[in-house]
C-alpha cells in the first residue's frame, strides 16, 4: 500500500479561519493529503459574523448541528435564509456568502468543500454598504 492509499485520523484542533470562525482540524490536502474534498466542523460564537468570501470554482456543503445562522449569498449578497440545526445548505461555485450568528448560542456545522486546500480557495469580499449599516456592529468570529 502506497503512503497515498493509506487511511488517516485527524484528531480535534483548529484555527481560526480567514473568513471567520473557528474551525476544526479536519480533513484536507494539509491534514491528510486530501485531493478532492475537504471536510471540516465549524464554530461561529454567538453574536458573530463571518467575512463575505467564496470559494474560487468549489462547492460547498453545510450541516448545522446546532445553533441558527443566517446565510446572506449570492450577487451582493442580496438573498437570506436562516439554518437551524438539522438544516443542509448547498453553496455553488463561486457564490458569495457570508455567514451571521445573530442568536443567543453558538452555531455549530460541518462543512465540505470540493476545494482540498483549507483556505487557498478562499477569496473574501466587500461587505455591500447596505449590509454594513445591517450587520456591521458585529465582531467577525474567531471562536
Amino acid at each position: 500500500m502506497t503512503e497515498e492509499q493509506r487511511c488517516a485520523v485527524v484528531r480535534t484542533g483548529g484555527y481560526e479561519g480567514i473568513q471567520g470562525g473557528t474551525f476544526g482540524a479536519g480533513v484536507s490536502a494539509q491534514s491528510v493529503g486530501a485531493r478532492g474534498l475537504c471536510l471540516h466542523r465549524l464554530v461561529m460564537p454567538a453574536g458573530s459574523r463571518g467575512r463575505p468570501h467564496l470559494h474560487a470554482g468549489h462547492e460547498s456543503a453545510i450541516f448545522v448541528e446546532s445553533g441558527r445562522v443566517e446565510v446572506w449569498h449570492g450577487e451582493e449578497l442580496a438573498e437570506h435564509v436562516v439554518l437551524g440545526a438539522g438544516d443542509y445548505f448547498y453553496i455553488p461555485p463561486d457564490t458569495p456568502h457570508l455567514p451571521v450568528n445573530t442568536g443567543a448560542e453558538d452555531m455549530v456545522c460541518v462543512v465540505a468543500r470540493t476545494d482540498p486546500d483549507e483556505q487557498e480557495g478562499v477569496k473574501l469580499l466587500a461587505l455591500p454598504d447596505w449590509l454594513e449599516t445591517r450587520i456591521g456592529t458585529l465582531p467577525v468570529g474567531a471562536g
